[in-house]
C-alpha cells in the first residue's frame, strides 16, 4: 500500500518585541502538507511557490530522505511574506513528513530546521507550538496563558528580509541592551504567570524595531497606537512589516474593529490566536 501522510504546521511570530532572534510564538494559521508515495516526484499547489526541487518543503524533506518517489501537495493560510514564518512552516513540514514516513524519529528536527532557516526562533515555534525562548542551540517551550489573544495586521507592501537585516548595526548602546534584557524578562515572566499587565509592560523594544522603522513607518505608527485602540500592545512580527497586536480575550473584537479602520487601504486585519500545538502528523 502506498504511504501517505498529512502534516499540519502553524505560522509563527518571532522577536515578540524585546526578544530579538530568541523569542517566538506559534500562531493559529496553518500550512497543510500531504505527502504520498506516488512513484515519481511532483509538487501540487495553488500557491505562488516553486514546484520543483527548490521548493522549501522538498528541500527540507531531502535533508532526511530522497523526494524522488513522492508527490507533495501543499496548501497554506500563512501569508508568504510579512514575517509570519511561512518559510519555517514549510521547512518544518518537510522535515516532519520525512521523519514520520521514513522512520527517522530520532532525527534532531529543530537542528535541521535551524540550519535551513539560519536561526531557531520561527522554526522552534512551528515545531513545538506555544511560546518558545531559544538559547544555547535549543528551545524552551511554554503554553500560552489563558485570556491572551492576538490579531495581525498584514500590509500589502512587503519588506525584504535582507533589507531588514541590513538596517541593524553590528553594535548597540549598552542602555538599549539593558532595556531589552529587562523588558524581555518582564514579558517572559508575564507569559509564564499569566499576568497580562506584565505582558503589556514587556512588549517594548529598542534593538530592532526603531532601527527598521524607515522600512515600515505605517506599521511602527500602529505599534505605538495599539494601546490607545484597546490592545495590550503590539510588536513587529519577525522582520516585518506585519504587526502582531496583543489583546485581552474580552477586548479582541473591539480591537479588531478599531484595527480595520486604522488599516483601511494599506493592510489586511486577520485573527491570529496563539497556538498551543506545534507541527502534527497523521498517517492516512
Amino acid at each position: 500500500m502506498a504511504r501517505r501522510i498529512v502534516v499540519r504546521v502553524p505560522a509563527s511570530s518571532a522577536n515578540l518585541g524585546p526578544g530579538f532572534d530568541s523569542f517566538a510564538a506559534a500562531i493559529g494559521m496553518h500550512l497543510r502538507l500531504e505527502v504520498e508515495e506516488a512513484g515519481s516526484f511532483a509538487v501540487e499547489t495553488d500557491l505562488t511557490i516553486a514546484r520543483d526541487r527548490r521548493n522549501l518543503v522538498v528541500r527540507a524533506f531531502s535533508e532526511l530522505a530522497s523526494p524522488e518517489r513522492f508527490c507533495f501537495r501543499i496548501r497554506s493560510e500563512i501569508p508568504l511574506s510579512g514575517g509570519l514564518g511561512s518559510s519555517a512552516a514549510a521547512h518544518v513540514a518537510g522535515l516532519v513528513a520525512a521523519a514520520e514516513l521514513l522512520g527517522a524519529g530520532d532525527a534532531d528536527l529543530l537542528d535541521h530546521a535551524t540550519r535551513l532557516e539560519g536561526h531557531p526562533d520561527n522554526a522552534a515555534a512551528a515545531l513545538l507550538g506555544g511560546f518558545v525562548i531559544c538559547a544555547d542551540d535549543g528551545a524552551t517551550r511554554f503554553t500560552p496563558p489563558d485570556g491572551l489573544e492576538a490579531v495581525v495586521v498584514v500590509p500589502g507592501k512587503p519588506v525584504r528580509t535582507k533589507a531588514a537585516r541590513a538596517a541593524l548595526p553590528a553594535e548597540v548602546p549598552m542602555a538599549d541592551a539593558v532595556f531589552n534584557t529587562a523588558h524581555g524578562a518582564l514579558l517572559a515572566l508575564g507569559l509564564a504567570q499569566g499576568d497580562l499587565e506584565l505582558v503589556a509592560r514587556g512588549l517594548d523594544d529598542r534593538l530592532h524595531q526603531p532601527r527598521r522603522e524607515h522600512l515600515y513607518p505605517q506599521s511602527m505608527e500602529l505599534v505605538r497606537r495599539a494601546p490607545a485602540l484597546g490592545a495590550l500592545g503590539a510588536t513587529i512580527s519577525g522582520a516585518g512589516p506585519t504587526v502582531l497586536v496583543w489583546c485581552r480575550a474580552a477586548e479582541t473584537e473591539a480591537v479588531t474593529a478599531a484595527l480595520e479602520t486604522e488599516a483601511a487601504g494599506w493592510a489586511q486585519v486577520l485573527p491570529a490566536p496563539f497556538e498551543a500545538a506545534g507541527a502534527r502528523a497523521s498517517v492516512l
